[in-house]
């Protein structure tokens, strides 16, 4: 009995030391990330004159402004234009979201459940599309964009990403949990492949819907290279390309450059929080660890 009193006191230790192991190599990663972000944060809200004083060496005043001030905020909202750069930022997100979806989901349900030649041919070119770096496809891309006429133009952000590759990959994979007998009752009652499509599968798919919602937000929204190449007028100027203006061979505005940045972060950060639950969900459900 002693002994096996004894066994069970050092499994229990084990444990204990094992969770606490854990805990602080869990707390050492989230302040590799946390860290940086703040002094961010810091730095956005430090007066502009005062942005090295305390850079080196550090200090807890590093972290901690003993002034804070919005001056710097605001002047890239009031005299460098951010604010246009978000709304079109937004624009192009919520354009490519707007028609992404449909085609992504369309296209997913069509792989999913209908049967037709090429089909595996054309599943093959989907995967293709997003294992493809990106950039060994700007040239093309971009003189195919041109032959069209739509350069410098919202067209010209928003058209390329909405055959997105990956959001047509998810719902084929949600689509294919979806039980046929539940489609094929239907058509037996009449319905249309279209009522069926808006009417049952959708709302069946809604962490599905948000899963691809948010990865076409963040996509568009982090765009950085594609828009350079695509557009040259400030009209058109995207928020990455606005954060990223404010460093150049010549010159860097580190203030400029920690407002934007911090500013930038922010919708992408509400959205994900918003609808975190169902994103995860529909990652788990379509087979995603």
């Amino acid at each position: 009995m002693r002994h096996a009193h004894r066994t069970h006191g050092t499994n229990h230790t084990g444990k204990m030391f094992g969770r606490l192991l854990t805990a602080v190599v869990l707390a050492a990663l989230a302040l590799v990330f946390i860290v940086p972000l703040w002094w961010t944060l810091a730095s956005a809200l430090r007066p502009a004159g005062s942005l090295y004083e305390y850079a080196n060496p550090l200090t807890w005043r590093t972290f901690f402004p003993s002034r804070i001030t919005l001056d710097n905020f605001i002047n890239i909202f009031a005299h460098l234009g951010f604010g246009r750069a978000l709304a079109n930022s937004f624009i192009v997100a919520f354009g490519t979201i707007a028609m992404g979806i449909v085609v992504s989901a369309m296209a997913g349900f069509a792989l999913a459940k209908f049967v037709f030649p090429g089909k595996s041919i054309f599943f093959f070119i989907v995967l293709l599309t997003f294992m493809v770096p990106f950039e060994a496809i700007v040239i093309p891309l971009h003189l195919v964009v041109k032959r069209i006429g739509i350069v410098n133009t919202y067209w010209a952000l928003i058209l390329p990403a909405v055959g997105n590759g990956l959001g047509i990959f998810l719902f084929k994979q949600f689509f294919e949990e979806l039980p046929t007998e539940l489609l094929e009752a239907a058509r037996v009652d009449g319905a249309s492949w279209l009522s069926i499509f808006t009417g049952i599968v959708i709302p069946l798919s809604v962490p599905a819907v948000v899963t691809v919602v948010v990865m076409m937000f963040l996509f568009q929204w982090n765009s950085l290279f594609w828009p350079l190449v695509a557009t040259y007028s400030s009209r058109y100027q995207v928020v990455q390309v606005a954060v990223a203006s404010h460093v150049t061979a010549e010159e860097a505005h580190w203030a400029n450059s920690f407002s934007s940045a911090i500013a930038a972060s922010l919708p992408p950060m509400l959205l994900f929080l918003g609808v975190q639950k169902q994103y995860v969900r529909g990652i788990s459900s379509t087979g995603f660890k």
